[in-house]
């Protein structure tokens, strides 16, 4: 259990990433115009939709996009994915959903760093010249230290949907995106085919978001994935002056690694939240035999199992009702782990409030036995490691209800 609450805690603070890096400074750039460093006005301007395939590390495995930007001598890759992690009380505002990424110019001698293993494919865009002049001009105001600063979405509003919406801004009315294949996708089925190797992750992603990312997705939703924003800009089109041209001019693979992305291995059966949950479940029927035999409930074990349940209760409380993070609200997870159930570590202990505890026992086996019961019947898709931990909380408030009058070790007393 031990192990579970802390691969949790550090999934709901990661899942939420799109491929990242940390800046502490990024560099002040002239605006057009500027003739003491801007780019000579008369070189054609090229604009290239730059992917990078998932990473093998939590933040970085849904990829990463980028836009470069080419005119004479002057080569720069835009990032909107950069964060300052020096900022003040960053990762409170984090967990608030208060976070600030950054739109961050990279020259071209530093554009793969760190991401050497991974696949990078380069999409030059056909755009008229005055159109990818606007790109770059609206590119090189939006890295300007005033404006650079953008609240982060990890769904709406991220490394993936910026370059969309301005490779739209550029294109216009006319552009058009191919016929998307699976009209039926939700957020939560793309999320899974990129955590298909990382069971943890995965068990953090359906504990921590809601029902709204069961619902089906349009196909410019589904961009937020950048891999899925380059599937559909390669087979686009754009249409100008009653001319209908494919979006991508040039495709070119930089760095050729596997389509798969730099992943690891999937995670081992033994260390899977599966095994996790069906070891805590295997624990519990022993313990709860043992109890009937004595005839007395095992307190100790009941403050361990219902104290890690309360902690990470509580984090789901705080991310349900405190934070602005996308989709953690409404949750139906929050019916069997909350906040509350740190009572049940406590209350057995002190003759006094015993009775209270048996009551709150009494709630919580019925309130997650019809949770159980009524899940196929509910608009959110849960993690099957969620059903034997589940269970592990009936037997055990049950256990305390019909044993908790008969139990006569421990404090007799406030």
């Amino acid at each position: 259990m031990q192990r579970l609450l802390k691969k949790y805690c550090l999934t709901t603070v990661l899942c939420a990433l799109c491929a990242t890096g940390t800046l502490d400074a990024a560099p002040v750039l002239p605006l057009p115009g500027d003739t003491a460093t801007a780019p000579e006005q008369e070189d054609p301007v090229r604009v290239s939709l730059v992917t990078f395939y998932p990473g093998s590390e939590p933040h970085n495995i849904w990829g990463h996009s980028e836009i470069r930007v080419q005119q004479g001598s002057t080569d720069l890759y835009f990032n909107y994915g950069v964060f300052d992690f020096q900022a003040p009380a960053f990762m409170w505002r984090f967990m608030l959903g208060e976070t600030d990424y950054m739109c961050v110019p990279v020259p071209r001698s530093y554009a793969t760093l760190g991401m050497e293993e991974r696949r990078m494919v380069e999409q030059e865009l056909n755009l008229p010249q005055d159109r990818a002049i606007a790109v770059r001009d609206f590119l090189w105001n939006n890295a300007q230290p005033e404006n650079r600063v953008y609240r982060y979405k990890f769904l709406s509003d991220n490394c993936s949907t910026r370059p969309r919406d301005i490779i739209e801004m550029a294109a216009g009315d006319g552009l058009r995106y191919p016929a998307m294949g699976d009209t039926t996708v939700t957020y939560r089925d793309i999320l899974a085919r990129y955590c298909r190797n990382y069971a943890w992750e995965k068990f953090g992603i359906d504990l921590v978001l809601g029902w709204d990312v069961d619902t089906v997705i349009d196909q410019r939703a589904a961009m937020f994935i950048p891999m899925l924003l380059m599937d559909a800009v390669a087979d686009a089109t754009i249409t100008t002056d009653s001319t209908t041209l494919p979006l991508v001019k040039a495709t070119t693979v930089p760095i050729d690694k596997s389509t798969e992305g730099n992943v690891r291995p999937p995670t081992p059966w033994y260390a899977s939240p599966m095994a996790v949950a069906l070891l805590v479940t295997a624990l519990t029927l022993l313990v709860t035999g043992r109890d009937w035999r004595r005839r007395d409930v095992s307190r100790w074990f009941d403050t361990l199992l219902f104290t890690a349940a309360g902690l990470a209760g509580c984090i789901l409380f705080f991310l349900i009702f405190y934070s602005t993070h996308e989709a953690t609200s409404p949750n139906i997870n929050i019916a069997w782990l909350h906040p509350l159930l740190l009572l049940l570590a406590v209350l057995p202990w002190f003759k006094k409030t015993r009775g209270a505890a048996r009551l709150l026992h009494a709630l919580n086996a019925v309130i997650v036995a019809l949770l159980m019961l009524a899940w196929p019947w509910q608009p959110q898709v849960g993690n099957l490691a969620f059903f034997p931990l589940m269970t592990s909380l009936v037997v055990r408030s049950a256990t305390n209800v019909l044993l908790g009058s008969q139990t006569t070790r421990g404090p007799t007393s406030l």
